[in-house]
């Protein structure tokens, strides 16, 4: 399992990473405080308070080609 942070603060961000994630083999949540839904279902994301800092976690402990792919995609919304 790999975590990683990651803020969401506009729509076009938010369509990107569902459209990124959907073929993605893994299963992949985002968890905001005790709320955990699908990273790949754009109404689940849309449910999240999205002025926090959400935490998205990919179930496969090698995922370094994927997470080097989603910060040339969103480099300005994942956390180092």
């Amino acid at each position: 399992m790999t975590e990683v942070k990651i803020r969401l603060q506009q729509t076009d961000q938010v369509k990107k990473l569902v459209d990124f994630l959907t073929p993605c083999p893994y299963e992949v949540n985002l968890v905001s405080g005790r709320y955990t839904i699908d990273a790949k279902s754009l109404l689940g994301i849309y449910s999240l308070d999205l002025s926090n800092l959400l935490t998205l976690v990919i179930y496969s402990d090698d995922c370094d080609g994927l997470l080097r792919q989603l910060r040339a995609l969103l480099p300005d919304c994942l956390i180092p």
